[in-house]
């Protein structure tokens, strides 16, 4: 008899709450109490000032607890904007953070309460090279304020603990990490989820698509995980077409968002990938969303990956619904896949310079994404993958 255990993992999930439907925000003012807070404040970009519809049924749902709204993130998290944040929060004397938007403002909010808690530079606090030339996040030790997410957008940033702002002096994207930031939970609204236009909505749902994939090849087998990625990838291919064919719909919107939810927090137990680690280098330098550089890159990635990841692909196979469980099969499926989602196929379609792939790659070596890649490149082959998407 075999006392092989056939499989050893490690799978914790953190605290987290879901609430969804036109009732859904009469959960804030519960969750508040739950924790003790008193002192909440909005965070979110100025586009959603211009939905007062929906930014009032937060107002409505918070009452007496809200004591502020900081309404300037920007795309990108910029420092700038997150310094300003965190003043914000500590003038408001804040002792909770409602994020009401898309992915910027949730990583704004949660790198804002870092500065804010660590009371130190972002560069002390942020991922850096260690000694040994590995890559090393600071523990950090201070109390978070407690957060809870209203997204107008299907982003998986809910579910994470990196926080990733970007130096708009150097261009570096600096990294931030602490579990203790982690939402809360999430409350879907329909309402909220209309005032994202399409097209926003659609280059998010990208992203959801994009790390369910990578993560359904990560070298990290986790059975639970993979049950979250895989219905998160089904869910992105059946309800994304429906952003174009019926853009005023909030049902669409609701499942892309529950599609992100379970592709943020699959992939968080997978690790993120390649394409990931290179569309937050290359992304700001071209004219698209992350998302959909992210989406472009995905062939080319999983090319590269190929070779390493023959274990993986039946699984990717049976998702997609790909008879022939090979690797080019399978990216097969995602280009005819990305066609269908009207993704364009080249870095030069979106705006990215020929010149700019070797910052891109080099930028993408210092990503802490690209450690947990099942085959990780060196700086040539960052830079081989982007230039064979060019």
């Amino acid at each position: 008899m075999s006392t092989d255990p056939g499989l050893t993992l490690r799978h914790v999930g953190p605290e987290f709450r879901s609430f969804s439907g036109q009732d859904a925000l009469a959960a804030l003012p519960r969750e508040l109490a739950r924790v003790g807070a008193r002192r909440a404040v909005i965070v979110c970009g100025p586009s959603m000032v211009k939905h007062p519809l929906a930014l009032n049924r937060v107002h409505g749902a918070l009452g007496e607890y809200l004591a502020g709204q900081f309404d300037g993130v920007a795309e990108h998290s910029p420092l700038p904007v997150v310094e300003q944040t965190r003043r914000f929060l500590a003038d408001h004397e804040a002792d909770a953070v409602i994020v009401v938007g898309g992915g910027s403002a949730v990583v704004t909010a949660r790198a804002a309460s870092i500065l804010l808690a660590e009371q130190r530079g972002v560069r002390e606090l942020c991922t850096r090279r260690a000694a040994d030339g590995t890559l090393a996040s600071p523990r950090l030790l201070a109390p978070k304020l407690p957060q809870w997410v209203v997204p107008s957008t299907p982003t998986t940033a809910y579910a994470k603990a990196g926080s990733a702002v970007r130096d708009p002096e150097t261009g570096e994207r600096l990294a931030l990490f602490d579990p203790k930031t982690r939402a809360q939970g999430i409350v879907l609204d329909p309402v909220m989820a209309l005032t994202a236009p399409s097209r926003l909505a659609w280059s998010a749902a990208l992203n959801v698509f994009s790390m369910a994939v990578e993560g359904l090849q990560s070298r990290h087998v986790d059975p639970l995980a993979d049950a979250q990625l895989a219905h998160a990838l089904r869910t992105v291919v059946r309800w994304i077409p429906y952003l174009q064919t019926d853009p005023e719909s909030a049902r669409p919107r609701m499942h892309l968002m529950l599609a992100a939810l379970m592709s943020g927090q699959g992939s968080d137990h997978t690790g993120g990938g390649l394409a990931q680690a290179l569309s937050h280098a290359v992304g700001p330098r071209s004219s698209a969303a992350n998302g959909v550089v992210e989406a472009l890159l995905l062939p080319h990635t999983m090319r590269f990956n190929a070779p390493v990841v023959g274990n993986r692909i039946p699984l990717l196979a049976d998702v997609l619904k790909v008879d022939e469980q090979t690797p080019e099969a399978v990216i097969g499926k995602i280009e005819r896949l990305l066609e269908l989602f009207e993704v364009p196929t080249r870095l030069r379609d979106v705006g990215v310079v020929e010149k700019d792939l070797i910052e891109a790659a080099d930028h993408a070596m210092e990503d802490w994404a690209i450690t947990s890649a099942p085959r990780v490149p060196d700086r040539t082959g960052a830079l081989a993958v982007l230039s064979n998407a060019w």
